[in-house]
């Protein structure tokens, strides 16, 4: 696509949106308010064309001020980072001055102090989307696939290209460089022809904003599309046939990112179909990326149902090979050890494998934290995890540090996060769920960032009044409410879903409502609750301690002295590491079944909380989105009540303990509890 196509397309889709429209459809990037100003940009590109057009539709400082754009070397500025300066913004690269212009509008509107100097922690920032050929979306709770509609329908239409121009200044805007397009259970169509075209359409178009395309492939491409008579990576035949698709790739889109692979796991394709290692695969495919630039992003999400414990199983497959992947292999790891979980302690293999780069893997999309129903910001779980010291190299060696390349010095460093983007009119299917979106950019550049500022900030550029600076009123009466409204609520969901470090307790398959008693007959048991929950007479609680499956060992010292400990384990993971009898004392001096009960009216009262809150803002919010919030918060509020009414009742069969009476009682028997089959979905 040429230049002027693609600023036109975005044009055109800004053009499509009403100048008051409230919807949520600008996301942050809300028009209004915005002053005359000339800018000064030396030389000509796409990318440097849309810095000088997003200042002129948005700037806010002096009327008729001159702002410069300027490419020149920095000693402090790395790669695409940039310094803002009295002047305007200075960078190395032009994407590095579009990322300086949308920090400064960003500051202008949020009254935030303009000036220093700003560099990416992280040189890859990766959406990962789920989306499927045929349009659906697995995990997704915002609306159908934005880049792929089904069927045959892989011609490319202007409406496309706007979207996908929206969606590329919505990542560009905080920093977002990459995206990964389909589904880790990979289709291999995808790396055919007619698709490979769509690709290159895609990319296209998002090339001006820095947003870099990348691809899911199934391992077993070479036999389901090639015809080959095996997948095996150090079959000869396999590996040409792997470089060839590559080289047609770069052919068509000669600055694509690479590869992602899930294999061999949940039943998916692999390496090991042949006797082979992970290695061996992800070298085979990063020896035919290499001679372009692009890398591998190998998942470690793998676990074997024999094993005793499906924690340890990353780390057990894993550390062995450390030191044996290609220098452009990263080994994408999930935050936590088992799945996403409402909390997890962070995964061993943080800070553990130091000759092998390894990448965070995050779910902004929230499979088992409510969807696109329950209001829950994300900021604080990956602040903590981010921050969490793995002592991999000794004290201070955070997850952060041991990911973005200081503490190990790897030649790659990425982060990904697995993306909440459909085609709903507000993208994310919650208002409230935009601020994950907007959150993985701002940890993904500076996992330094506290959630709470990069709350503030979401809430100033999505629901301060159009073209006014914010304060007085405002701040008061729906600012500070609504922001500790934000860092409350991802530990009241903990609260009320499975507190105390209890995990994996939803119901089968959509992973919404709970299911502490799911356990089908013949299913395997690590896709059960009660493989987690272990609540018999005796007590509750998964041992991973020395006398359990030890998993505690898999973390350095002295955390695994500590975690192994009931007396200095964090009580936040007491049941993920421990399992303790009923009458367990608490550090509170309640019994852990007390304790229990007493966190999930916690979660619940702050659900009911929530809704006070937003209904005393309702003069601070337009009308469309505040009749959609409170909707929302109604239907959590109710789904709270199932999660703590259903987990009390069950697990009280094993404590034979009352609920304490200072506690109101559950509003419904188990019985008909365990029938309740919650609609998950938005769309239903």
């Amino acid at each position: 696509m040429t230049m002027r196509t693609t600023i036109g397309a975005w044009v055109l889709w800004m053009a499509l949106v009403p100048a008051r429209a409230e919807t949520g459809r600008e996301l942050w990037l809300r028009e209004g308010g915005g002053n005359p100003v000339d800018v000064v940009a030396a030389g000509e590109s796409a990318t440097l064309e849309l810095a000088r057009r997003e200042l002129v539709r948005g700037w806010r400082g002096k009327a008729g001020g001159t702002v410069r754009l300027e490419i020149a070397a920095d000693a402090e500025v790395r790669g695409d980072g940039y310094r803002l300066t009295p002047s305007g913004v200075r960078a190395r690269t032009g994407l590095g001055l579009l990322y300086g212009v949308y920090d400064l509008l960003s500051r202008q509107r949020t009254g935030r102090p303009a000036g220093g100097v700003s560099n990416p922690a992280y040189a890859r920032r990766i959406l990962n989307h789920w989306d499927n050929p045929d349009g659906t979306v697995e995990r997704g709770y915002g609306g159908r696939s934005i880049f792929w509609r089904g069927g045959d329908s892989l011609a490319v239409t202007d409406a496309d290209r706007e979207l996908w121009a929206a969606y590329a200044r919505a990542n560009a805007s905080i920093g977002i460089n990459g995206t990964v397009i389909n589904n880790v259970n990979a289709a291999p169509e995808v790396l055919s022809a007619p698709y490979l075209e769509r690709v290159k359409a895609i990319a296209d178009v998002l090339r001006p904003w820095g947003v870099r395309v990348y691809l899911s492939v199934k391992f077993s491409s070479p036999a389901q599309l090639g015809k080959l008579p095996t997948s095996d990576p150090l079959d000869g035949r396999v590996v040409a046939w792997w470089k060839e698709r590559v080289a047609e790739i770069y052919r068509r889109v000669p600055d694509f990112g690479g590869f992602l692979v899930k294999a061999n796991s949940e039943g998916q394709p692999g390496p090991q179909d042949f006797g082979r290692t992970h290695a061996d695969g992800a070298n085979m495919l990063a020896d035919a990326l290499a001679p372009h630039g692009g890398i591998v992003m190998w998942r470690a999400f793998v676990y074997d149902p024999e094993d005793r414990d499906r924690a340890r199983q990353a780390f057990s497959e894993f550390m062995p090979l450390d030191g044996r992947f290609r220098p452009n292999v990263i080994i994408q790891v999930k935050n936590g050890p088992v799945d996403f979980q409402p909390r997890e302690p962070f995964n061993p293999l943080f800070g553990a494998m130091k000759k092998t780069a390894v990448m965070p893997e995050l779910q902004i999309t929230q499979e088992y934290l409510g969807h696109s129903i329950h209001l829950v910001f994300l900021g604080p779980m990956w602040e903590e995890f981010l921050q969490s010291d793995t002592y991999g190299a000794g004290p201070g060696s955070s997850v952060a540090r041991a990911t973005d390349g200081s503490l190990f010095g790897h030649p790659h460093s990425a982060i990904a996060g697995v993306a909440n983007v459909g085609l709903d009119a507000n993208w994310c299917g919650h208002h409230f769920a935009q601020a994950n979106w907007y959150a993985f950019g701002r940890l993904a550049w500076d996992p330094g960032l506290a959630s709470r500022e990069i709350a503030d900030e979401w809430l100033r550029l999505t629901f301060a009044p159009r073209g006014e600076a914010p304060g007085g009123a405002w701040e008061e009466e729906f600012l500070g409410p609504v922001r500790g409204m934000m860092l409350q609520s991802w530990e009241a969901a903990v609260d009320y879903m499975m507190p105390l470090g209890l995990h994996h307790i939803f119901a089968g398959g959509h992973h919404y409502g709970p299911g502490p008693w799911y356990a089908p007959k013949g299913m395997r048991p690590d896709w059960t609750p009660p493989y987690y929950h272990q609540a018999d007479a005796g007590g509750i609680g998964f041992d991973r301690t020395r006398r359990g499956s030890d998993a505690v060992s898999q973390y350095a010292e002295p955390l695994a002295s500590r975690f192994d400990d009931v007396e200095t384990c964090p009580e936040k993971y007491l049941l993920w590491f421990h399992h303790l009898p009923w009458t367990h004392r608490m550090k509170s001096g309640r019994t852990l079944w007390d304790a229990l009960a007493h966190r999930y009216q916690s979660g619940l009262e702050r659900v009911r909380e929530f809704q006070k809150v937003w209904d005393r803002v309702e003069p601070h919010v337009d009308a469309e989105r505040f009749a959609a919030v409170q909707s929302k918060l109604r239907r959590h509020c109710r789904d709270a009540q199932i999660w703590k009414d259903a987990c009390l009742l069950y697990f009280q069969q094993f404590s034979r303990m009352p609920i304490p009476y200072e506690l109101e009682r559950p509003v419904q028997d188990l019985e008909e509890l365990m029938k309740i089959e919650l609609p998950w979905s938005h769309h239903n």
